[in-house]
């Protein structure tokens, strides 16, 4: 049997609304990994995230900045120039990123293989969980 869902887990005003990752939000732990190193310039986190679009990564490190994980650093310089590092609240987020990855790493055949057998139309138990 499993255990009663606590009725405030859903609260509106509860920390996890406020969390910078979402499951689903594909860009800020990358970005994390891209910053690991240092800081870096908008087109040096942009060219190893191949598929962000110029404007996702905007939105992606103003959220970041707003959020305390990043800073953002103009230099008055002709062209100017930007960088943005991790704060210490966002190196935080490294060892968190780490467990992801390796929770994906061990977990990544069974994954693509329950979304394989969801396209195929397996019947339910056969690697499908019931809806």
């Amino acid at each position: 049997m499993s255990e009663p869902l606590d009725p405030e887990m859903f609260d509106p005003v509860c920390p996890s609304s406020a969390m910078p990752i979402q499951i689903g939000d594909k860009w800020t732990a990358m970005v994390v990994l891209c910053l690991a190193g240092g800081p870096r310039r908008f087109t040096e986190i942009r060219v190893p995230l191949r598929g962000v679009t110029p404007k996702v990564l905007t939105q992606t490190l103003r959220a970041m900045e707003r959020d305390g994980l990043v800073t953002r650093t103009a230099y008055a310089e002709n062209p100017p120039r930007v960088e943005y590092e991790l704060t210490p609240l966002g190196r935080s987020l490294l060892d968190l990123v780490a467990a992801a990855r390796a929770w994906s790493r061990e977990h990544l055949p069974a994954l693509l293989a329950a979304r394989a057998a969801h396209e195929d139309g397996a019947p339910v138990g056969a690697g499908r969980p019931e809806a």
